[in-house]
């Protein structure tokens, strides 16, 4: 920073504009995240009453020991992979 900006208060001032509008930004993102989770888990609570094998579907991988228990949803993981592939793809479809 230059001694004249220093004195002048310009670079402050356009410092703190920078800083206050990245706050902002960030907290518009974590609000927009927060009201995703809430959808999402709504969706999955909404889901497992209606009786839909989610998370039960043939690909998922289940291991049940003596002492250990193994779970691993492959295919519930490959569905939600495609079915917010669909939703991303179309999203930007229709932004253009």
């Amino acid at each position: 920073m230059r001694l004249e900006e220093q004195e002048s208060g310009s670079a402050s001032t356009t410092v703190e504009l920078f800083y206050t509008g990245c706050m902002y930004d960030i907290g518009r993102m974590l609000v927009g995240l927060g009201l995703l989770f809430l959808v999402v888990g709504g969706l999955i609570l909404l889901l497992g009453k209606t009786g839909l094998p989610f998370g039960r579907l043939p690909g998922d991988i289940a291991y049940r020991g003596k002492h250990t228990s193994f779970y691993f949803p492959l295919a519930s993981s490959i569905l939600i992979s495609i079915v917010l592939s669909l939703v991303f793809y179309l999203l930007s479809r229709f932004r253009r």
